[in-house]
């Protein structure tokens, strides 16, 4: 049971290494991590009563 916790931590740990080196690398690579910047209006109707 120990040899299989310490392998679920060690996978944790590579993963999350993995993740935050993506997202350095990442745009190197291409990748836009930006969100999309387009302006949305939409009218409100404020009732009053």
């Amino acid at each position: 049971m120990l040899r299989l916790l310490k392998w679920l931590i060690y996978m944790a740990c590579l993963a999350f290494i993995g993740l935050v080196g993506y997202a350095y690398i990442g745009p190197f690579f291409g990748v836009d991590f930006s969100p999309p910047t387009n302006e949305i209006r939409q009218d409100v109707i404020l009732e009053t009563g």
